[in-house]
Order: structure tokens, then sequence, then C-alpha cells
């Protein structure tokens, strides 16, 4: 290889993080997004050749291949979504009675320790941008729009790099961003940030409660407004006795729980083991992604998916 091509594929390697995190935007899966920079890496070392440091950054360029990629990808793919999105809250019934929708692309959990580390404050918006709520509501917005909303707010590129970039003009990238912000206008903002120690007690409390299956202690640290979510089940509950009565149908089948702390979407989380049926091991079961803010747990998203556990950099069994 030339040393340009060289200078290329190390950047794209360097910048490979940063290209997951933003592919995860554009598609709100894990699982696409990996794929989707494999091509990305592909497509620039094959036109490593054409880069003009005198044009564009290294990182422009590469953001001008991931754009193509994914508005390529999303041309035929169908809308990620979480349950709260798609139906209302459930009344509250046996866990034997929930049906799985595998059929719905749901949207996936992404793990924090892809996001790197640096500046305080710029960890903080990396993950308020990759938090659930956030990359839930990009998933309304037209591909187009979702990607210059994302080259603009998130990556904080100036208009006129993203308009050459998109081959288009400055005035329609504005125009793209102010739609985009007006369809996103109704989006809260995530709760406000907790130190790292009550994020750790909360945590703490959240997983005594749950390896124990004491639904009093765990009804202790939930909001009144709490919501529960577990894609693929469509069914969601919402409020604190709904989900509490939940709790209680599913700590009543017997078993038992060990959990490992780790993050996710910019929150704390953990994943959840259960007893297997020989009772020697504990299996995979869910990753819990928990949304917290001074009042206790706002969201409960639990992702039944024990193949994202891979994903994670966590064990199968333990």
């Amino acid at each position: 290889m030339t040393a340009a091509v060289d200078d290329v594929v190390a950047g794209a390697q360097a910048h490979r993080a940063e290209l997951l995190a933003y592919c995860y935007r554009m598609t709100g899966s894990m699982h696409d997004a990996e794929d989707l920079v494999q091509e990305i890496q592909v497509r620039a070392w094959r036109a490593a050749e054409s880069f003009d440091p005198q044009r564009a950054s290294l990182r422009t360029w590469l953001y001008r291949i991931a754009t193509n990629v994914c508005l390529t990808a999303l041309k035929t793919a169908q809308r990620r979504a979480m349950p709260v999105d798609l139906s209302q809250p459930n009344p509250v019934y046996g866990p034997e009675l929930l049906d799985k929708s595998p059929e719905i692309p749901w949207l996936e959990p992404f793990p924090d320790a892809l996001l790197g580390e640096g500046d305080p404050a710029a960890v903080v918006t990396v993950r308020e941008s990759v938090r659930l709520a956030f990359v839930a509501a990009l998933q309304h917005l037209p591909p187009l729009q979702r990607s210059v909303l994302i080259l603009r707010d998130v990556l904080a590129l100036k208009a006129t790099e993203v308009a050459e970039l998109l081959d288009t003009s400055t005035a329609a990238v504005n125009s793209a961003l102010q739609r985009a912000h007006a369809q996103l206008s109704g989006l809260e903002s995530g709760p406000a940030e907790l130190s790292d120690a009550e994020q750790r007690e909360f945590l703490k409390r959240y997983v005594a409660a749950f390896e124990a299956m004491d639904v009093e202690a765990l009804k202790l640290i939930l909001r009144e407004d709490v919501l529960l979510q577990m894609p693929p089940f469509l069914a969601w509950f919402h409020g604190r006795a709904a989900v509490a009565a939940f709790m209680t149908r599913i700590f009543g089948r017997g078993g038992a729980f060990r959990l490992v702390s780790t993050r996710a979407n910019g929150r704390p989380a953990v994943a959840a083991y259960r007893r297997s049926a020989g009772g020697e091991v504990f299996e995979a079961a869910n990753l819990h992604v928990l949304t917290l803010d001074a009042d206790g747990v706002a969201r409960m998203d639990l992702f039944h998916a024990p193949e994202l556990f891979r994903i994670f950099g966590l064990p199968a069994w333990l």
C-alpha cells in the first residue's frame, strides 16, 4: 500500500468507534452499525487514492462515506422502535401470556464502553446523543434529516461541511436541520445527570432488590410514573403500581438472578442472568438500561436479547 492508503486505513481504524456510534444513531441497531462500519472501512480503503486533504479533513471524508452507506441501507430498512412507540400501556397479567414480536425491528442498546473517554463535558454530550429516547426519536425522521441533525448538532460539523459532504447547498442543509428540530420539538431532554456516587447507590439498591426478588424494596426506588418495556415483547407497563404488580408475577415464578453492572446508552445498566434449568449455572437473560433521576428509576428498558451480551463484552454464562 502507498503511504496515502496507509494513512486512510489507519485513520478509518482510529475513527471506528465514532463511526460506529454514528451508524447506531442512524439505524438504531448495534448489529446493523457493526456491519455498516465494516462496509465503510472497505469503501475507504478502495477510495483511499482519491482522498484529498486539501478539500476536506479525513474525518469529514469518512463521514461522507458513512452517510452514503447509511442512507443506502436505510432505503429498504424498516424503522426501529420501542414498545412505547407502538401501543398503549398494558393491563397487568402473567408473563406467560406475553407474546414476543420478533418480526418488529426493535431498537437495540449501545455499550458505553465504545463511546471512549475525554473531556467530561464532551462525554456528557456524547452520552446524551445515544440515550434511548433520543435515538428512538431520530428513527421518526427521514434518513436525510436524521443525518443532517446528527452531523450538525451531535458531531458539530459546519453547515458548509455538511453541504459538501451531502453534495447539496448550505441552504438545503439549514432547511433540513430546521425541519428536524421542528419534528423533535416535543422530545423531552434527559433527566439531570446524577453524580457517579448517586448512580452507584441507586444501582446497588436495584441489584439488591432484583437478586432478592423483593418487590417492596424495588418499589422504594421506582418513580410514581416509572415505565417498563421489554422488547421483543410488545407489552409495556406504566406507573409504580403496574410495574410492581408485573414484577411480583415475575418473581413469583421462582428461580434466581445474578446481575452484573455495565453501562448502556449513557445510562447505568445491568446484565441479568437467570439460573438455568439444571441449576448449576446462570445463563444470559436480558439487559436492563435504567434511566435515573433524583426521584428514582424513571425507565426500565429490558432487552430480552441474550445475543447482545457479546457486543457488551459479557459472557453467556456465569
